[in-house]
């Protein structure tokens, strides 16, 4: 019998072929069932960690599809708290969105809720509950899984990794712990793990053996500096969608909560080498993540990587000059938490509110260019995320925009950060913070395409 750690060092490069488990019901749904389960987080003889997950499981089950194939998911929610299935970076129609109280209610405990589209884009997605105030605690106890949606050639390589990044915040009994009440400093916990197993993960593989690694964070807070070394990393894709191959600069790759990266590279030529993927510590110790080795005779040789084709459905140009421009100020509230259940400590544009609210906080035509300036007035970075689009980071000097698209920007502490996008997806979208605990303390909003 393979320990949880040992089948996850053994097997992680072939995880994505595998189906998701569990059968669909006669309908064609595949069921996912948030409820309750256990976790071995910490080394044996320590108690597994209770968690809450999809099918009992962290992460929740892998969904995979072709490109033009349904995605048919039928949620059970077999929790004490309402919830719903968020399809994070999929620019889904607007009532499969899952944002509970905006584009759905919530689905009660006990209740269900059917979940179908067609999702647009290849990519690596996400799953997660969005709603308010629940959200927080829900992903922070493990409710969260991965959706791939294959491109219709993909790149030549030898492992296909898929790599999840999670901190843990554990009590002395390996418990997790409580979600407090005050929400505004977020949740870092000492626990890193990469698809919830022990890190480092190591592999052995033939020298010159191409990677490619679909990497992402499901950290409620953390902002993360990933290293390359020994190796010279290609990002495909950000955010889900592919961009013209580059090399990024210092080998490194800011991740904040939610981000996603397709990355690829070549093992060194020669037998006997190791090079590594490390997470960089912030006032903490460098910690390996991934452990490469090369042994045995050197593979045939592969021919230069290629970037993925671009997506044809984003338009190639986004007429600045036409754009609706719109800014959203971020600032504290001024004393924190006052007169508000629960405390409040942001607003947006002068309002603070606790979910969504009635009014949104602008509202264009379909077909609208919009430029959106993202003005963080607190002393805090933030990662303010847009729902059903994806946008392009322009550049703080200049009229040009960067060569790949975000669906979050992350805007240092004090400063401003512009971009840009088309509304090309009618309905109601939400303009959140992507730290968990952010939303319900103010961090959320919404805009409307009509």
């Amino acid at each position: 019998m393979f320990s949880r750690r040992v089948f996850l060092g053994q097997a992680l490069a072939s995880v994505l072929t595998l189906p998701a488990r569990g059968e669909p019901a006669p309908d064609g749904f595949r069921i996912l069932e948030a409820r309750q389960g256990t976790l071995q987080l910490l080394s044996e003889p320590a108690k597994a960690t209770a968690i809450w997950g999809y099918d009992g499981e962290v992460p929740g089950p892998l969904l995979r599809y072709k490109k033009g194939e349904e995605v048919k998911v039928r949620l059970l929610n077999k929790l004490d708290q309402p919830t719903s299935l968020n399809w994070h970076g999929v620019r889904i129609v607007n009532a499969m969105d899952g944002t509970g109280g905006l584009t759905q209610e919530p689905v009660p405990p006990g209740g269900s809720f059917d979940y179908r589209f067609t999702p647009p884009d290849s990519g690596l997605f996400w799953y997660h509950p969005l709603v308010l105030p629940f959200a927080r605690e829900q992903q922070g106890r493990g409710l969260y899984g991965v959706m791939i949606v294959d491109e219709p050639e993909a790149p030549q390589v030898d492992c296909d990794m898929l790599v999840v990044l999670d901190d843990w915040d554990l009590e002395g009994k390996g418990q997790i712990a409580d979600f407090i009440a005050a929400p505004d400093a977020g949740r870092i916990g000492a626990l890193v793990t990469v698809n919830a197993g022990a890190v480092p993960v190591e592999e052995t593989l033939p020298p010159s053996s191409r990677l490619r690694l679909r990497i992402m964070s499901a950290a409620d807070t953390r902002f993360m500096v990933l290293a390359f070394n020994g190796v010279t990393p290609l990002i495909l894709a950000v955010d889900s969608q592919p961009c013209e191959a580059f090399e990024p600069a210092r080998r490194t790759i800011p991740l904040g909560p939610g981000a996603r990266f397709d990355v690829i590279f070549d093992l060194p030529a020669d037998a006997g080498m190791d090079s590594n993927v490390t997470l960089l510590g912030d006032n903490e110790p460098d910690r390996v993540l991934l452990r490469f080795k090369t042994s045995g005779d050197k593979r045939a040789p592969l021919p230069p990587v290629a970037s993925l084709p671009p997506n044809p459905l984003l338009p190639r140009e986004i007429k600045l000059q036409a754009a609706r421009k719109v800014d959203i100020v971020i600032e504290a509230v001024s004393p924190p938490g006052a007169g508000a259940t629960p405390p409040l400590y942001w607003k947006l544009n002068g309002a603070a509110a606790s979910g969504f609210s009635a009014a949104p906080l602008f509202s264009v035509k379909r077909g609208t260019p919009v430029t959106l300036g993202f003005v963080n007035h607190t002393g805090f970075i933030q990662q303010m995320r847009v729902h059903g689009h994806v946008m392009r980071l322009l550049h703080d000097l200049d009229d040009g925009w960067e060569p790949y698209w975000r669906d979050a920007v992350l805007v240092p502490e004090g400063k401003t950060k512009h971009a840009a996008f088309v509304s090309d997806n009618p309905g109601k979208w939400a303009i959140e913070g992507l730290i968990a605990g952010r939303q319900t303390a103010g961090m959320a909003a919404w805009f409307q395409v009509t």
